[in-house]
């Protein structure tokens, strides 16, 4: 857990639960680990009460669990619980584009671009955090765009499940997703063809489901 850093002042519960909530999809706070709140609360420099709060929200979305007056300890990556975090946000994924399409502009266009170049130079230098976050920054174009907030805070909440595997799989030498579907997706979008990238949207949540079925630490 070295690297959980403390933080500042402002926002301490969601900036709390940010460091933890990283750390946990990263793999530096292993699966079983159990968690302290007080250890926490030193390492983030910080008081236990927004360490606890982090807590709660981690529990509720499943990177954590509690046994009052027992433990709080980070979960296993369950293939089932990934496969329905997966089917549930690649639905919004869909949502959302079918919504943005028609009101993309040229520039939301260069940031899915960049954002693929980027996802593309970190997949082949085998940069799997920079692979993760050019990946989001490229579907995050069409979640802002869309302008739907449940779509957003339901892809927020359950997106740390998926890429908890997603990290793991690559790390151990696993296929990233390809950067030519984000290829066809910016095409279909740039050429204003919403069945396409929705169709080229739901094909990358459904290789996102062949990743669950073919990890081999598979702990359902």
């Amino acid at each position: 857990m070295e690297a959980i850093r403390p933080v500042g002042r402002t926002l301490l519960r969601d900036r709390a639960y940010e460091a933890i909530r990283d750390a946990i999809v990263a793999g530096e706070i292993e699966p079983g680990a159990v968690m302290r709140d007080a250890d926490l609360a030193e390492r983030l420099g910080l008081s236990r009460a927004p360490v606890r709060e982090a807590f709660s929200r981690l529990v509720d979305e499943g990177l954590l669990e509690s046994k009052p007056q027992s433990y709080t300890r980070v979960t296993p990556v369950v293939a089932a619980d990934v496969r329905d975090a997966a089917a549930v946000v690649g639905a919004m994924h869909e949502l959302v584009t079918r919504v943005a399409v028609p009101r993309l502009t040229a520039a939301d266009l260069d940031v899915m671009r960049a954002a693929n170049d980027r996802f593309a130079a970190a997949v082949t230098a085998g940069e799997v955090d920079l692979a993760l976050r050019a990946d989001d920054e490229v579907h995050d174009v069409l979640v802002r765009v869309s302008g739907n907030r449940a779509a957003a805070a339901t892809v927020a909440r359950y997106t740390p499940l998926i890429r908890r595997l997603e990290r793991r799989r690559f790390g151990e030498g696993g296929n990233c997703r390809s950067a030519g579907l984000h290829e066809r997706l910016i095409a279909a979008c740039a050429s204003g063809d919403t069945v396409t990238a929705v169709g080229v949207t739901a094909e990358i949540w459904r290789s996102l489901a062949d990743l669950v079925d073919e990890d081999p630490a598979d702990d359902d």
